[in-house]
């Protein structure tokens, strides 16, 4: 069986890490993200423009390194 219906758009959320002053903004798509198993992330100067698709387990793990404030690579 097919569809000819869209998926309903995503809803974006900013990161609070964006730090308000129009630069380092990303915003994620967590809105069914456990179902899809995917987590949309794009940048959010630019909202018509691409957006990166990560596996939901990395996210998890590149958010939980943010928080606990691991130095980068």
């Amino acid at each position: 069986m097919t569809s000819n219906e869209n998926p309903p758009s995503p809803v974006w959320v900013k990161s609070s890490y964006s730090n308000g002053q129009g630069g380092e903004c990303i915003e994620w798509a967590p809105d069914g993200a456990a179902a899809r198993r995917v987590v949309p992330v794009r940048d959010s100067k630019n909202p018509h423009g691409p957006a990166l698709v990560f596996p939901a387990s990395s996210w998890t793990s590149f958010v939980s390194a943010v928080k606990d404030g691991e130095p980068r690579a």
